[in-house]
């Protein structure tokens, strides 16, 4: 399969093939280099939340406005909590979580809108990145995924919320995005039980593969793929990259690798409107 998610410049990576199909929209995936962030933050940091100095990230975040073209006024981010709740973004969230963390949108992982010159941001350093794009409807969306999002599917739980707009399954373009891979990610007995829970006991052992007793290697990008076809999200339309934030250490931070000191990545998604098409 073709990777998805192809390298920009030093501070990002894009869905082309979306962006292609729809010039107005934006998508994105920072690394980890290219900003001005110092020591375990290294350099292109964009999580407010991790120690860095604000100075810093909101530097690094000028940065990346400026080389997609769309300004940081127009930005909105939350405060990303492992769960489920899901939030459809207008113009009044606009700035939120951009430059304090205080602002934030409350608890939340995953978020959506059909509004244009809105750019939709979430954080990850492992946990997998989701983007979901209806063309028809000009809907889109992000969730973060970690191994709790996963197992309380926010994935499916996001077409759901679009299929009560109106959206057939069918009609969704979903991504996954770079995320740890299961060969960096070892889990125990307590969260494989909890992904068994949620995947049909035919596809269940296609996820994970046993290392040593109680130990396992669990493909979280793959158990997110199968929850969205249950979804109702055609095969062909699920794309997912093949990045691991782990071993591609000189491209992404990894909350694992790096032992818990760490910056952030951002995934990002936009459209451009007339008067932000630059």
């Amino acid at each position: 399969m073709r990777e998805p998610f192809i390298q920009q410049s030093e501070q990002y990576l894009s869905i082309p093939g979306w962006e292609v199909a729809n010039s107005k929209l934006v998508t994105g995936f920072t690394t980890k280099t290219g900003g001005v962030s110092k020591g375990p933050f290294t350099s292109f940091n964009m999580g407010l939340h991790v120690f860095d100095q604000d100075e810093a990230v909101r530097e690094n975040k000028e940065i990346l406005a400026r080389s997609i073209h769309f300004p940081l006024s127009n930005w909105v981010g939350c405060d990303q909590v492992h769960d489920a709740q899901i939030e459809k973004i207008n113009e009044s969230s606009i700035g939120r979580g951009v430059t304090s963390y205080d602002t934030a949108v409350p608890k939340t992982d995953g978020i959506y809108t059909d509004k244009e010159d809105i750019l939709l941001t979430l954080c990850f350093a492992d946990c997998v990145p989701l983007y979901f794009h209806s063309p028809k409807h000009s809907l889109i969306g992000l969730a973060h995924a970690g191994w709790k999002g996963t197992v309380q599917d926010i994935g499916g739980k996001m077409v759901q919320r679009w299929m009560e707009e109106g959206v057939s399954p069918n009609e969704i373009q979903a991504a996954i995005g770079p995320s740890i891979s299961s060969n960096a990610y070892i889990v125990d007995d307590y969260v494989l039980g909890q992904v068994k829970g949620i995947l049909p006991k035919e596809i269940f052992p296609t996820v994970y593969k046993e290392t040593s007793q109680g130990q396992y290697s669990l493909d979280l990008k793959l158990v997110n793929l199968e929850l969205l076809l249950l979804a109702g999200v055609p095969r062909e339309n699920i794309s997912c990259s093949s990045y691991c934030t782990s071993t591609h250490d000189k491209l992404f931070f990894s909350h694992r690798r790096d032992n818990g000191k760490t910056g952030r990545m951002m995934s990002f998604i936009g459209m451009k409107g007339v008067q932000n098409n630059g």
